[in-house]
């Protein structure tokens, strides 16, 4: 992890700990990226709680990004990101936004129909974000691509009995940045910005 991004997590488990909520269990991609990000979460917000690993909540998983030619690497980042997404659009040539569905709901089902918790704290991705709240919010297997998950992210959600009882309390809350005002790009524009300047550094060398 980048420092911004331990800080990111810390601020996240400072919050939680400020609002004296009690995690029950701690669930992550298993990817080391969330792993590390759940690391800094609990030991700043004092969670002691058991940690699981679902692989299958891992990223909306991607072809190779240099195959793609210069005129359809947006296209190809940005499209699955952009308001409600057909289900075939595939990302960067890899999986499509189907395929991730199939993967990542039914193992938020599985958890949801786990009794042995009463509040959950899901360490993942901006697209595995997405799929799930668009979800939760709609009880049908669709995409939304249009909310916006800025990296050391928080959502809160109370699930109910159905989706349709299902209240989201909070919505991409950033503790270092609450008004987001530090870009007004989107989290797939800023790294789309970031690859191009690194494709056109390369080459310039």
């Amino acid at each position: 992890m980048t420092g911004l991004g331990v800080e990111q997590a810390r601020a996240i488990g400072s919050a939680l700990a400020r609002s004296a909520v009690r995690v029950d269990r701690v669930v992550t991609s298993g990817l080391v990226r969330t792993r590390s990000t759940a690391e800094h979460v609990m030991a700043a917000g004092s969670i002691g709680s058991p940690v699981d690993h679902c692989p299958d909540l891992e990223e909306i998983r991607g072809g190779r990004l240099g195959a793609i030619p210069e005129e359809e690497l947006r296209r190809a980042l940005i499209a699955p990101f952009e308001g409600p997404v057909p289900l075939d659009t595939r990302f960067l040539g890899g999986e499509t936004v189907g395929e991730l569905l199939d993967r990542v709901l039914p193992a938020l089902q599985r958890l949801l129909g786990e009794h042995d918790w009463d509040t959950l704290l899901l360490v993942l991705h901006g697209g595995v974000n997405r799929a799930l709240l668009s979800w939760l919010l709609t009880g049908q297997r669709m995409f939304l691509g249009g909310f916006e998950q800025s990296p050391g992210c928080l959502n809160v959600i109370d699930v109910g009995a159905s989706t349709a009882s299902n209240i989201v309390r909070m919505l991409n809350y950033t503790p270092l940045d609450t008004l987001h005002t530090s870009t007004r790009l989107s989290t797939m524009e800023a790294l789309l910005e970031r690859y191009q300047a690194t494709r056109e550094s390369r080459l310039a060398s």
